[in-house]
């Protein structure tokens, strides 16, 4: 497959949902930096090689569900758990455990798909970091701050945008927290 750069895509508009949301924010100013692309990018990597970018600079958009946790009082619909977004950067891993530990639950595991859309209006590989159908817990890894750019996606797998993170953090509720998975060298210093 040949790699992409972000010349080669066209510029168009948001998922209608996420557009909503930028008018809404007062960040009309994001849709003539939309970018849409016309093979999905709907894994970090895949985001990368479109735009040209390190995978670092990728915000993924992760949806957990969290059971029995006193810091999350929504209801228990959707699935018996509770829905909880991640923010992280397109490099690492969000590591379960420490979601888990941050939000005082008993459980927390990936959110099913079916779960994903009905929580956020979005389909997996499309998840932007904010504008969701419905209010969610949001979490974002430190690690996204190490960058001046970030690009997330804009309600589809073929679109996506770019945003300072604390802006993009701050737009989309999220406390800043540290989930990342560590390699086994970060474990050990």
């Amino acid at each position: 497959m040949p790699t992409m750069t972000a010349s080669d895509a066209t510029t168009s508009s948001a998922h209608p949902q996420f557009a909503a949301a930028l008018r809404e924010l007062g960040l009309d100013h994001l849709n003539d930096r939309i970018r849409r692309f016309p093979d999905a990018t709907r894994t970090a990597a895949e985001a990368a090689a479109a735009i040209g970018c390190g995978l670092s600079q990728i915000c993924k958009s992760l949806v957990f569900a969290a059971w029995g946790s006193p810091l999350l009082e929504r209801s228990r619909e959707l699935g018996g758990g509770v829905p909880v977004l991640v923010l992280m950067d397109g490099a690492s891993r969000v590591d379960v455990e420490l979601v888990r530990r941050e939000l005082g639950a008993g459980k927390v595991t990936r959110a099913k798909a079916d779960v994903v859309r009905e929580t956020t209006g979005y389909a997996i590989g499309g998840v932007p970091p904010f504008g969701h159908r419905t209010r969610t817990r949001v979490l974002a890894d430190r690690a996204l701050l190490e960058h001046e750019t970030v690009w997330a996606a804009a309600g589809t797998p073929h679109t996506v945008f770019p945003m300072d993170p604390k802006s993009l953090i701050a737009h989309a509720g999220g406390t800043l927290v540290d989930v990342r998975e560590r390699t086994g060298s970060e474990r050990a210093e």
